[in-house]
């Protein structure tokens, strides 16, 4: 059994903490959040971990991991700390908003060796496992073409905006990383656009709430990512696959099985209300992948240069939406440095 320290606990830390303190393989031990409240009591209480500092941690030569789901800013430092001091880690996107930290960052944990997991969780959801699947099986004939819907329930606060990275860094990286793991093929050429279209909160703050992106392939292979911060019919996760022989959809994950028919017509339930219902399984199956790193090296479905290269998407597609020209990609594209 392992024993893990746990820094955050904001939402997405609580869910990885009491995942973490529910497997039988993890001893969740410590946690570690500067923000004094009952969030943080509660949550300590709940998995049976002590609150401490960050230096207690990584001066604790007994924890043999760790689980970052701290805000942004903290986790390159957490990820250098980690390394220096030898303990895995399973870290929430992104490693950085500032790409040169994160090219960095990512040199120095795989110089150290440390075994380190980056919580693409969209990976681990079981209905997008059978689809990367089912193309690798081969039935499906050569994938030419993916499609992706992202949209939010509403959009999120103007606080939240302003310390995000922008909807490009923090929510449209989950998508390009979905693109990148289906494709199995170097980026050619990226071109995005969007716009502030529904919502005067997240303009004021100097971000958009609608994109899209198309990422081509070094074959031509194309991926298309729609999003949105606001979807009508709520929380909205879709994909499709063009492939040869087949067409691969993966539809939204309804509340309810329970339909209703009448001679109005059919009804159904909506989809689940965010991402922390709809990806409730994908996060214990993400955990259950940390415990196999660490009990016997079984490598995850995402690691450090998974996020080092989904940033470098997401930022050539950044600079695609300010040109307003298609960015010419390569394994070794950096973005301009600002200024």
């Amino acid at each position: 059994m392992t024993k893990l320290a746990c820094f955050g606990a904001g939402r997405i830390g609580q869910i990885h903490a009491v995942n973490a303190a529910q497997h039988p393989d993890l001893d969740l031990v410590c946690l570690v959040d500067p923000i004094a409240g009952p969030q943080r009591e509660q949550l300590a209480a709940r998995t049976g971990a002590t609150l401490v500092e960050a230096e207690d941690v990584f001066a604790d030569d007994s924890i043999g991991g760790i689980i970052i789901a701290s805000s942004t800013d903290s986790h390159a430092g957490l990820l250098l700390s980690a390394a220096e001091t030898g303990k895995a880690v399973f870290c929430e996107k992104p490693i950085s908003l500032d790409f040169a930290l994160t090219a960095e960052v990512a040199q120095q944990v795989e110089a150290a060796g440390i075994p380190c997991m980056l919580g693409f969780q969209r990976r681990y959801d079981r209905s997008f496992r059978a689809l990367k699947d089912r193309i690798a099986s081969g039935a499906p004939g050569r994938l030419e073409q993916v499609v992706m819907f992202s949209r939010d329930p509403a959009p999120p606060p103007r606080s939240y905006v302003e310390t995000s990275g922008g909807m490009f860094r923090d929510s449209s990286i989950h998508d390009v990383d979905m693109a990148r793991h289906l494709l199995e093929e170097d980026i050619a050429r990226v071109y995005a656009t969007g716009a502030c279209l529904i919502s005067d909160e997240i303009g004021a703050a100097g971000d958009i709430d609608t994109l899209m992106i198309t990422l081509t392939t070094t074959s031509g292979r194309m991926a298309q990512i729609v999003a949105c911060r606001r979807g009508p019919m709520g929380y909205d996760q879709r994909l499709e696959a063009l492939c040869a022989n087949e067409v691969l959809t993966v539809g939204n994950q309804p509340q309810s099985t329970l339909s209703i028919s009448d001679p109005q017509g059919c009804r159904a339930a909506p989809p689940e209300n965010y991402f922390l219902e709809r990806f409730a399984q994908a996060y214990r199956d993400e955990m259950q992948a940390f415990a196999a790193l660490l009990r016997d090296g079984t490598p995850p479905l995402a690691g450090i240069r998974d996020g080092l290269e989904a940033q470098r998407l997401v930022e050539a597609a950044v600079q695609s939406a300010q040109s307003g020209q298609a960015i010419e990609f390569s394994p070794d594209w950096t973005p301009k440095a600002k200024g």
